[in-house]
Order: structure tokens, then sequence, then C-alpha cells
């Protein structure tokens, strides 16, 4: 009986050896994994670009300033006030710094309503194409910048992606 337990204890470190082999060769030292040197990276795409262009407002009295964002085609966003507890609303975040106009409110547009063909009966509310947002706020005359960051999830029809973080300056001026 001594035998047998050392032959199958030498065939089970002979196993273990051999897997961990096996481990260690599919494994490359850190230094000499791909870097991509020289090579541009592919910098995963949200889906939503935000659409910049010069704007004048009129100072000293409550104006609006309009942010433009673009949906890819095939994509949507779920709206500010999505139909479902579980859906991950659109949002803004506005950066206010000391001196910056205040932003009192953003308007944001009414969803579209949209189902997946898998399940046509259950109507989300979207954004998809073009979605324009409208900050309203009063600024002393000069140049000025909004700055921002939209917080959404984009989905096309068969999944939706993880939630994302979009960067936003809108600069306008006040006459």
């Amino acid at each position: 009986m001594k035998m047998r337990s050392i032959a199958t204890g030498l065939n089970a470190l002979r196993l273990a050896a051999a897997v961990i082999g096996l481990l260690l060769v599919g494994l490359k030292p850190a230094h000499t994994q791909s870097m991509n040197v020289g090579q541009p990276t592919a910098a995963k795409k949200g889906h939503v670009d935000f659409i910049a262009d010069g704007q004048s407002i009129a100072a000293n009295q409550p104006a609006t300033v309009k942010l433009h964002f673009r949906v890819d085609p095939g994509f949507h966003i779920n709206s500010h006030s999505p139909k479902s507890d579980v859906l991950i609303p659109t949002r803004l975040t506005v950066a206010m710094l000391p001196g910056d106009p205040e932003v009192t409110n953003v308007d944001f547009p009414a969803g579209e309503p949209f189902s997946f063909a898998f399940e046509p009966k259950q109507k989300l509310d979207v954004y998809q194409g073009d979605v324009v947002l409208t900050a309203h706020l009063k600024a002393k005359p000069g140049q000025h910048s909004l700055k921002a960051e939209l917080y959404y999830q984009a989905c096309d029809h068969a999944a939706c992606y993880p939630p994302k973080k979009l960067p936003i300056e809108q600069p306008y001026t006040a006459k």
C-alpha cells in the first residue's frame, strides 16, 4: 500500500509541475509585453460626441447657452429620466469655479420612445442622433467657457456598454 500511495503522490506532483510549466510558458515578463511604441493606440469610443461652437449671449441678463451632442448612428443613450430605476440616466455636471457665471438650470429635451426587437412592448425613453441641452445663466461682458461633464450609457441593438463621462467645454461671449 505504501508503494501505491507514493506512486500516486509522484503522479500528482508531476501533473502539478506540468500545469505550472504550461502556465509559466504562457506568461511573459512585464518588460517584454507589447507596448505599441510609436504606434497610435485606439481609444475606446464612447459613441457620443460634443460639438462646441462659438455662441454669443446678452450680458448681465438671463440667457441660454446650447450644448450640442451627437449620438452615433445605431446607438442610443437613456434620457435624463428613463422609465426604469435600473436604467442609468443621462446627467450633466457643471463645473462652477469662483468667478464663473452661475448656471441656474439645465434643460434636457424630451426623450423618444425606443424598444428592442426582442421585447417590443417595453418602451424606453432615449436620446438618438442630435441632442441639445440648454444651460441657463447670467454672465458679465467678456469671453467665457462653460465646463461640464456628461455622464451617460450608450447602447446599441444588442447590448449596453459601461457608462462614460464626457468632458465638455463650450465657449461663449457675453456682449
